[in-house]
């Protein structure tokens, strides 16, 4: 959830103010709480604004707090140089709320505060209703953590394993435009560094894990050569390898190129994605961390937005195969839908039981295991951040993850590659739509509808929206 700075404005007037104090103070904290109650923390700016000196000052403090968006609130008239001034002080975003209780001008308050911004340029956003509204909440809501995702990035330093993989020119982004647009630094790393830290793995820890693979998942499938404990525990090594590097470079998100030369040489980084992505591993829950295989740059900042938003792990996936007589997309690679995915339970064990580990197939001759489950169904949000001519734009579309029964997903499965993890997906958009105009074959995902956080996303980045829809 965000941090939202809510300053209430006022008339001007010293007998007007005096009037309206108790009015306002009385909408503004049923405002606070009922934010707090969805789960926001709030800063208050103080007594409502009725002067000049108070509007810069209650600005300066809230800027001081740190909060992600701002709400200026209009329960009566207010002098629209007052919140003129607020807004010169604040760097956040603005949301405009206005009470609609009649009794009171609070829309012409924010109405008037509104056409100044527009006057000099001023981004914000309105909203408008009683302090309790689910709807006037859920826009601030939505606003606040689109801002708080938004200017998380600026710092953040993304760790890249390896370079471009396969020839695969959306998997690159331009690290000056990362640096200018983002605020995001990239750090190189050789795949070598993983190798070396994996041989030099805490074997007792090693273990511990491929035991709690073999305890709760629903088959480790050992065949002697592309699956031997020695192999997954090998997986498991780089995995603490990773987490090693993340912690000594203090990595934010990362990606690890894998093919060719791991995947050939020495294993494939199935588990280790799936297990940074994963809001647990064998010592409890954690915090995920965003890593997309193939070292894709911009599913990786795709998916760390979507993370932030959600609240949630992020789905990375290849647009794999369309069914026309289902009208059902098979979303599925060989690198990481995270195990949280195949349940979205809180309880690893529950995830797990659901999971197979299977032996690599022919892509990989280094081998290890792929971690292969079907998605749970429900509702989801499904976006990637592409690049058209040099210029990124936020594609965006609602969807949902379908259920069959065994013998009909076993049907599907063993159409493209049954060892390998799946989401059947139904798309709120045509197959002639989306094919002409997706721009990579990589796509990801959160559960819920966080349309309008994204288009927030994509507003305060400067990014163009695509957004679909039947």
């Amino acid at each position: 959830m965000a941090r939202i700075g809510v300053l209430g404005i006022s008339d001007g007037r010293e007998h007007v103010h005096e009037r309206n104090s108790d009015f306002i103070r009385k909408k503004q904290n049923l405002l606070v709480e009922s934010l707090r109650g969805a789960g926001h923390e709030v800063v208050e700016g103080g007594e409502p604004v009725a002067s000049n000196t108070s509007a810069t000052a209650q600005a300066r403090r809230l800027a001081e707090s740190g909060v992600d968006a701002t709400v200026l609130y209009y329960a009566v008239w207010a002098f629209p140089h007052f919140t003129m001034l607020a807004a010169d002080a604040l760097d956040t975003p603005l949301v405009l709320v206005a009470s609609t209780d009649p009794t009171e001008p609070g829309l012409v308050g924010m109405l008037a505060a509104g056409g100044a911004l527009d006057q000099i340029g001023r981004q914000h956003t309105r909203t408008w209703g009683a302090p309790d509204d689910p709807e006037v909440l859920a826009d601030i809501g939505a606003r606040a953590t689109a801002a708080a995702a938004a200017s998380g990035l600026r710092g953040c330093t993304f760790g890249r394993f390896g370079g471009r993989p396969m020839g695969m020119n959306t998997a690159v982004a331009n690290t000056d435009q990362w640096q200018r647009s983002f605020g995001i630094d990239v750090e190189e790393i050789d795949q070598y560094e993983l190798v070396l830290r994996a041989e030099r793995a805490d074997t007792g820890e090693v273990r511990k894990a491929r035991e709690w693979f073999e305890q709760y998942a629903a088959e480790v499938r050992y065949d002697g050569d592309k699956l031997t404990p020695e192999l997954l525990e090998r997986q498991i090594a780089s995995y603490l390898a990773v987490r090693d590097v993340i912690a000594e470079r203090g990595l934010d998100f990362s990606g690890i190129k894998a093919q060719p030369e791991l995947t050939e040489n020495f294993a494939t980084m199935d588990i280790t994605e799936a297990l940074l992505n994963d809001p647990y591993d064998w010592n409890g829950p954690k915090r995920p961390h965003v890593c997309a295989t193939e070292a894709d740059m911009d599913g990786a900042l795709t998916m760390k937005l979507l993370s932030d938003v959600a609240g949630t792990p992020a789905l990375f996936a290849d647009v794999r195969h369309y069914h026309p007589d289902r009208d059902v997309w098979d979303l599925c690679n060989s690198g990481q839908h995270a195990t949280w995915f195949a349940a979205r339970s809180d309880d690893p064990a529950v995830n797990l039981s659901r999971v197979r580990l299977c032996p690599e197939v022919f892509f990989f001759p280094a081998g290890g295991a792929s971690v292969r489950h079907i998605a749970a169904p429900g509702g989801m949000t499904l976006a990637r951040l592409t690049r058209r001519d040099g210029h990124y734009r936020m594609q965006l579309v609602l969807g949902e993850f379908l259920d069959f029964d065994d013998a009909t997903t076993e049907e599907l499965v063993r159409r493209s590659t049954p060892e390998w993890p799946h989401a059947f997906a139904r798309l709120d958009v045509s197959p002639e739509t989306f094919l002409s105009r997706f721009g990579a074959n990589h796509i990801h995902a959160v559960p819920g509808d966080h349309r309008a956080e994204l288009r927030a996303v994509a507003e305060l980045l400067g990014v163009e929206l695509e957004e679909w829809s039947r």
